[in-house]
């Protein structure tokens, strides 16, 4: 008998449909539970924080569709292509200062207009700020596994990465509503509106980063961790306005790739040693 191997599914646009269900079915799903019964699932897992197992599992749902589904199409040899992006690292060094320099930049001048770059540090000690940068870190870069690990390239095979970009942001910022409504979370002191434009603009900024990096989970999870970087002052609304201002301008410096269709990255796997890496490459370059 001859033995047929196992072609692995590809994923399609309706994955993205899929990939959405899942997060947002778990997501709002466990928030409409802790809104019907509150007081019966406070007494079991406790009041809602960053370290409440409901609320780390909520947020872990785009990351947990994500790899669901890249196991679901290609298995465990395919898990280990996707984690693999997550060793990709090269960018311009302009980008690399604008994630190291650049959104510290914009906090320290949002705060600054706000007039809270005086106000006190919101932690005491070195094992609280190595406990918040360790929560900052594993919780909602963890996001990054489904946003830009799967939705983005799955968008980018339809839309130029522009639209691309703009339509996930739209995603993500909805995704994000039962947080600001839910006491105890960090966005429920929050204005929602404001916030959620800011996302978007977060969204379409990191884009073009992504696409330049061939698709890295690694500066994806850097850049998600330092716009929540719990050492930052609270600089609202105006880190907000210069977001959507640097947005802006990203789109312009970037407008030959962004609203080109097929310009970004569109595979979901990283693509074997050997396999075409032309389109990945090109985007390497400055834009000019």
């Amino acid at each position: 008998m001859i033995s047929v191997a196992k072609v692995p599914r590809k994923m399609t646009s309706k994955t993205l449909g899929v990939f959405l269900a899942l997060t947002f079915g778990l997501t709002w799903g466990l928030s409409a539970l802790l809104f019907l019964f509150y007081d019966q699932i406070i007494a079991i897992f406790g009041e809602i924080s960053m370290t409440n197992p409901l609320f780390i599992l909520a947020v872990y749902a785009p990351g947990i569709a994500g790899v669901f589904l890249v196991w679901w199409y290609y298995g465990l040899k395919g898990l280990g292509s996707f984690f693999r992006r997550l060793t990709l690292w090269r960018a311009p060094a302009g980008w690399w200062l604008f994630l190291v320099l650049g959104i510290p930049a914009i906090v320290y001048a949002g705060a600054a207009l706000s007039g809270t770059l005086g106000d006190p540090a919101p932690f005491s000690s070195w094992s609280e700020i190595l406990t918040a940068l360790g929560l900052a870190l594993f919780l909602g870069p963890i996001e990054e596994f489904g946003w830009r690990g799967l939705a983005l390239p799955l968008l980018q095979r339809r839309f130029a990465p522009f639209w691309a970009g703009l339509i996930l942001g739209v995603f993500w910022a909805l995704w994000h509503i039962p947080s600001f409504l839910m006491s105890g979370t960090p966005q429920s002191t929050w204005s929602i509106w404001p916030n959620l434009a800011g996302i978007i603009a977060i969204s379409v900024i990191l884009t073009p980063l992504f696409n330049v990096s061939r698709g890295s989970l690694l500066i994806a999870i850097l850049y998600h961790f330092q716009v929540m970087n719990p050492l930052f002052p609270d600089a609202q609304p105006w880190d907000i306005l210069i977001y959507i201002l640097v947005a802006g301008f990203v789109v312009w410096l970037y407008r030959r790739q962004m609203f080109q269709p097929a310009a970004g990255v569109t595979e979901v796997l990283l693509p074997e040693d050997g396999e075409d890496y032309s389109e990945w490459a090109s985007l390497q370059a400055v834009p000019k």
